[in-house]
């Protein structure tokens, strides 16, 4: 890598200079520096925004991507998105590679600090990452090499059409003369950007990397070997450690304490309170005591010798028991309708049989591999953090006004996490160790979460029911369709008064993409009692349980076979309006970029259904259940096999998932990803549960919230992708396999069983 190579040097956007002064200081460096993108101000005028164009939560809609050569050949990129097991400092960088015609033996990833304005919006989650910046590194790739091969002809002063780059060195094709990346580099700084209008991009045949699945991950031999760093691994010198005590109950708050004997234990160093703050949760931290010490096992002998007096506040009542019988009582009343096709009371009233359903899902703990756990150090007046963050610009944000300093004195320095699922793009835990650092002078600190604080304090994805009725015709078919989802909000991290569901609703609920003529969607009211945060699928998870097991239920209710009958349901291949797509229920993409293709959503069901065998015949016990869903602009469908012996103990000999998410990037990732969400699906649907007592989660350690072992997931998982062309905008790969999966195992359940589960975890239901 260019040791050169500095990324508070590079430039900002286009729009602030002109072309020929735009890589100004590139001759300090000794090679070329590029950052690709245009300001919010050349576009305020512009129609508006989706998805990259409106990055979520307000952030800089300003997509950078930074490629620098070095005068030793070396290529450096900048990834600016998280990596967490998704493979995105590879996927990413592979694609600007690609474009530039670089070898990517000679590529080196440079990981992005947090920092909004330079790279835009940085938040790693909702399955946008590579769908979103594509076409910006496929442009910022292309830009570098046109001007590689401007340097080239102007060096050999021969016309610009007769040089080509190809792997790491631009060739004149009339004499074979070679010039390479780092011999070109100084004078390519000196080339004008390509104006957007004239930047050329590959053809896709041209592509060497992307699409082909030949490159490994760039972190697999530091994975393999130990030496990858995680946020737990951070070492600085004269580092000091923390856990720390918090109210086991959301909204709770420290009345007294005392530390005396905390303070006779060796190697503890200091007590300290950290202030909650006041309101709803946001990503503050929860207040509580922390022990500081020399190192991590001292610091929690230290707490559990600490007293502590708690408020328990408002929240001391919270029981998951009554809690559900409350979801339940408002799911069977009218509530506020969201959604309005036809007249669903005189259809339903007027069909020949009405039936009905409820499903119930419990909240569930992210339980990450690697805990939380967050480093920061101040030093004359400036503060640093390192860890695992989805989300270092918020780290960045929240840090400075926590501590009361400008944003622009914190650096934050994003290491590689060991799983998230949406739990670290909130900092609580980073903003507790810079408020621990500066109790100790600026020393650094290193605050660790063990795991009964990662389950009792999660930002816990919400507890739901939602409730199902349909009037079928005589054939069995759905004429109308009621659907009342009721769920504690995300919205209540941000706003305590929060009471109803918002775009979570545009998970499968409101965009349920049946051909029914009458549909109504409602939304009852409903109290958050516990921290609410996004976990992998999100409000996907309930919506896709219900409505798929619903359908199936109506296609047994019909004596139909359940593939048929969904495909029937789902109903023949059209464009759904775009009118009822707006961005907040299309993923916030545009409905006209982003239309819901049926077909699409047809042909998953019916590749994943041919390639499990639909029909076969499955020894006794044996079952096969089907369900599809549409998310993050991805279409996802999945047949799950099982196998009940008689005592109950259930099997999974195989999952066959089908995704069509347009063109794929880079496709072991792909198939990693949908092998992880079919395990992640059946660890939720089998035995993911956090219940509540008192306020406080019940579950604490592994022992307790159970997670799907080797010998209790699929024996195999196989991943069948639907080809897709780079004419079509991509979808998302993380997060859409997860949904189909529960429904899918539940329906295989009934096959197997005649038990219908409507309510998870399935746990011990199959003995009953």
């Amino acid at each position: 890598m260019n040791a050169a190579f500095d990324a508070d040097t590079a430039p900002l956007a286009i729009a602030n200079v002109s072309r020929r002064t735009f890589l100004q200081g590139a001759s300090a460096l000794g090679g070329l520096v590029l950052a690709l993108g245009y300001t919010a101000a050349l576009r305020a005028e512009d129609p508006p925004k989706y998805g990259a164009d409106a990055m979520p939560h307000g952030w800089v809609d300003n997509p950078l991507v930074f490629v620098s050569i070095g005068e030793d050949g070396i290529v450096s990129i900048v990834c600016h998105r998280s990596e967490m097991g998704q493979g995105v400092r590879t996927s990413l960088p592979l694609i600007v590679a690609d474009e530039l015609e670089a070898d990517w033996a000679r590529v080196r990833v440079v990981q992005a600090p947090g920092d909004e304005p330079r790279y835009g919006n940085q938040d790693t989650d909702g399955s946008r990452s590579v769908r979103h910046f594509f076409m910006p590194m496929r442009r910022c790739g292309a830009a570098a090499r046109q001007m590689l091969e401007a340097a080239a002809a102007a060096h050999w002063q021969v016309p610009l059409g007769e040089v080509q780059a190809k792997n790491h060195e631009v060739v004149h094709g009339a004499t074979g003369r070679r010039l390479g990346y780092g011999e070109l580099a100084k004078a390519a700084a000196g080339m004008p950007l390509p104006a957007p209008d004239a930047i050329r991009l590959k053809d896709p045949s041209e592509f060497r990397y992307i699409g082909t699945g030949k490159l490994d991950l760039v972190d697999a031999q530091g994975i393999v070997a130990g030496t990858a760093q995680y946020g737990v691994d951070t070492r600085l010198p004269g580092m000091l450690y923390a856990v720390v005590a918090r109210p086991q109950v959301a909204g709770g708050k420290v009345v007294s304490f005392d530390g005396a004997d905390a303070l006779k234990l060796p190697g503890v160093v200091r007590v300290v309170q950290i202030e909650a703050t006041p309101g709803a949760p946001y990503f503050n931290p929860l207040g509580g005591v922390a022990v500081i010490a020399s190192n991590t096992w001292a610091a929690i002998q230290g707490r559990s010798a600490l007293k502590i007096v708690w408020d328990d506040g408002p929240n001391a009542g919270y029981d998951s028991d009554a809690y559900r019988a409350t979801l339940e009582a408002a799911a069977r009343k009218p509530a506020r309708v969201v959604r309005d096709d036809g007249d669903f009371a005189a259809a339903a009233a007027a069909a020949g049989k009405r039936i009905s359903a409820e499903y119930y899902l419990p909240h569930l703990a992210h339980a990450s591999m690697e805990p939380p756990a967050a480093c920061a150090r101040i030093e004359g007046g400036k503060c640093e953090v390192w860890g695992g963050f989805q989300s270092p610009q918020s780290v960045r944000n929240l840090t400075a006004e926590r501590l009361g300093i400008p944003v622009e004195d914190v650096t934050v320095h994003v290491t590689l996490l060991g799983g998230a699922f949406g739990r670290k793009s909130k900092c609580d835990f980073a903003i507790e160790a810079a408020v621990l650092s500066k109790a100790m002078d600026g020393r650094p600190v290193q605050v660790a979460w063990t795991r009964e604080d990662d389950l009792r304090n999660d930002y816990f994805h919400t507890v739901s029911v939602e409730h199902l009725e349909a009037g079928v015709d005589t054939g069995g078919l759905p004429v109308a369709w009621l659907h009342r989802t009721v769920a504690p909000t995300i919205d209540s991290t941000f706003d305590a008064a929060a009471r109803m569901q918002s775009w979570e609703l545009g998970m499968g609920a409101i965009n349920v993409p049946f051909a029914i003529p009458n549909i109504r969607i409602e939304n009852p009211e409903a109290i958050a009692h516990t921290r609410i945060g996004w976990f992998r699928s999100v409000s996907n998870i309930p919506h896709a349980f219900a409505v798929q097991s619903f359908v199936a239920e109506l296609a047994a209710a019909a004596g139909r076979d359940p593939k048929d009958f969904l495909l029937e349901v789902i109903g023949p291949a059209r464009i759904v309006a775009a009118q009822m797509l707006s961005d907040t229920y299309n993923d916030g993409e545009s409905p006209e970029r982003y239309p819901v293709d049926i077909g699409r959503l047809r042909g998953v069901v019916e590749l994943a259904a041919k390639q499990a065998g639909w029909g076969r015949t499955l020894p006794r016990g044996g079952g096969l259940g089907i369900a599809a869903h549409y998310s993050f602009v991805s279409y996802v469908a999945a047949v799950v096999e099982v196998a009940i012996d008689a005592d109950g103990a259930l099997t999974i000999p195989r999952v066959d998932i089908a995704i069509d998410c347009g063109a794929t990037i880079n496709p072991d990732r792909v198939r990693s990803q949908l092998e992880g969400a079919c395990v992640m699906g059946v660890s939720a649907a089998m035995t993911g549960a956090i219940t509540f007592k008192a306020g406080r989660a019940q579950q604490e350690n592994f022992h307790q919230y159970e997670v799907t072992r080797m010998h209790e997931a699929p024996r195999e998982v196989r991943v069948h992708i639907v080809p897709g062309d780079y004419g079509r905008p991509l979808g998302g790969v993380g997060e859409p396999g997860v949904p189909p999966v529960l429904p899918a195992l539940c329906n295989a359940i009934f096959a197997a069983t005649g038990k219908r589960i409507r309510q998870l975890p399935v746990g011990d239901q199959l003995k009953a």
